[in-house]
């Protein structure tokens, strides 16, 4: 690898550790919501509000980001999301009651939404043509990486918590396992902020601020001195033409050039979410507690699902420069919707039934008077099952013993559900996970990127939070098999439409791609 290779594959990686803090954030709540709910008595709606808070406040710095980083740089708006997440990873762990930690959470949600926009964006402006896939790939591999520690991480604190070990119980593991999950995060958050103090600012938000010196200096160590001058001169000719077109606003995504290039993204900013991904991540324990493995096994379960992700990041990295673009978003979509159609039939064909024996295996704590108004009667679905509990036992009872109380009387088969789980996230790792901010960075032209990576952005979290925000109350309502036929319904249509209109966009510089997608 030459100098200039190694800078910027260096500079990359210390930009995408912004993509770590954004998965670690969000994910690591995957293993809070359990406990929350029985410690703050919540309801499913507020359950979900917990876990898509931080979505609701990153939509809004995916709104705002992008334009502030027009104005005052990439690299501040970077530090200025590294300073949020220490913050709100402090307070949430500290937090005295429920509204103090959505309040946190939402605070984490803006260092979310501004990494999530800038640092693919600062990326793209930086890498040469032929590796900007890989480079800009490099923040959707952090992102599944921090979600994998994070998963890893609530598994380590939670058996650490029951392992009776004395420094254990001095740090109080067990009773405030959950604060510690949450407040980890300080660590890799203030690591991200000294990093920053490494990063050069973007050389096209320098030339476009007159900076061409300063440009020259950072590209120069980007890619050689002749390639630098040639590529400034390339900026710079797309910065004058761009001139006479006026101050870019939202409004200028309306304007008919831009209709191919908005719909595309629009279509892929929707389409990776809707199919579900944030409910696995952020749920992910949950779901498997469903399939009736027990609390400790279903945390482990989603440990194999972060490093399912990384391991199929590091494929698409490899691949997404030399196959392209198109090529695995048909794969890894296809193989998304045979897989949560296949979750859906799994769950759809299981039962639920507690005879005597089972019944009296269950914690003592269950009122046996109670509980013999269910036992030897199967039901056919996960929400009769739950509604004649509810009867039975009450609503709070349930709650505290739901993963013990499934896990004995469901009958099903676990490892379908494990696997169809992991070949979802494996899809999705191959393909619109990695490729849609790739194609963000893409898309767009020079003049509008900012604005138009931010309103795409922003439509991608509007999605992520309704998903996050309503799935317990899907779950509960519609049940296991109904939620995931319709993310499976999703994924079909998606991937009809989207392979209808996405061109292949491997190997061109972002100016060459203007050339083509942008028609006046």
């Amino acid at each position: 690898m030459s100098p200039s290779n190694r800078y910027t594959a260096t500079i990359a990686l210390f930009v995408a550790l912004g993509g770590f803090l954004m998965g670690f954030d969000a994910s690591v709540i995957s293993g809070v919501v359990g406990f929350i709910e029985v410690e703050f008595s919540l309801t499913k709606i507020q359950v979900g509000w917990s876990v898509s808070s931080l979505a609701l406040t990153a939509t809004l710095a995916m709104m705002l980001s992008g334009p502030l980083s027009d104005r005052i740089g990439r690299r501040p708006v970077l530090r200025l999301a590294a300073v949020l997440f220490a913050v709100s990873a402090i307070l949430s762990a500290l937090a005295p009651n429920f509204l103090w930690l959505v309040i946190a959470r939402m605070l984490g949600g803006l260092g979310v939404g501004a990494a999530l926009i800038i640092a693919p964006m600062y990326i793209a402006e930086m890498a040469p043509p032929e590796s900007r896939g890989r480079l800009v790939s490099f923040n959707q591999l952090n992102i599944v990486i921090g979600i994998s520690v994070a998963f890893f991480s609530n598994y380590l604190i939670l058996t650490l918590g029951e392992s009776g070990a004395v420094w254990a119980e001095a740090l109080r593991l067990g009773e405030w396992n959950w604060r510690w999950m949450l407040g980890i995060e300080t660590l890799p958050a203030v690591l991200y902020l000294v990093a920053l103090l490494f990063v050069p600012e973007s050389p096209r938000w320098l030339a476009l601020r007159g900076r061409d010196s300063e440009a020259l200096a950072v590209l120069e160590r980007v890619g050689g001195r002749q390639r630098a001058a040639d590529n400034l001169r390339e900026i710079r000719a797309a910065i004058e033409a761009e001139r006479d077109l006026g101050r870019v606003s939202p409004k200028t995504l309306l304007h008919p050039s831009l209709r191919l290039v908005m719909t595309i993204g629009i279509s892929v900013g929707i389409l990776q979410q809707i199919t579900g991904i944030n409910a696995v991540f952020f749920y992910a324990p949950i779901i498997f507690e469903q399939s009736g493995i027990g609390t400790n096994a279903s945390f482990m379960q989603a440990v194999l699902v972060g490093v399912v992700n990384v391991a199929l990041t590091v494929v698409a990295m490899a691949l997404i420069d030399r196959v392209g673009r198109r090529p695995l978003l048909g794969f890894g979509l296809t193989g998304i919707a045979v897989c949560m159609l296949t979750l859906a039939w799994g769950f759809g064909s299981a039962t639920y039934s507690l005879d005597q024996a089972a019944a009296d295996s269950l914690p003592a704590e269950i009122d046996r008077q109670q509980l013999a108004l269910v036992v030897d009667t199967t039901y056919d679905s996960d929400t009769e099952f739950r509604e004649a509990m509810f009867g039975a036992i009450g609503e709070d009872s349930y709650k505290r013993f739901e993963s013990e109380i499934v896990s004995t009387a469901i009958t099903m088969n676990p490892t379908l559900i494990l696997l169809a789980i992991l070949g979802f996230v494996a899809s999705f790792a191959v393909s619109i996970g990695p490729i849609m901010w790739v194609l963000f960075s893409e898309l767009f032209p020079n003049r509008v990127r900012g604005v138009a990576i931010s309103f795409v952005g922003l439509i991608n979290s509007g999605v992520a939070f309704l998903v996050t925000f309503i799935f317990p109350w899907q779950l509960e309502t519609l049940g296991n098999a109904g939620t995931f036929l319709i993310y499976g319904l999703f994924a079909v249509a998606g991937l009809a439409f989207v392979m209808r209109i996405l061109p292949e966009t491997k190997g061109r510089s972002l100016e060459e791609l203007e050339t083509i997608l942008i028609k006046d």
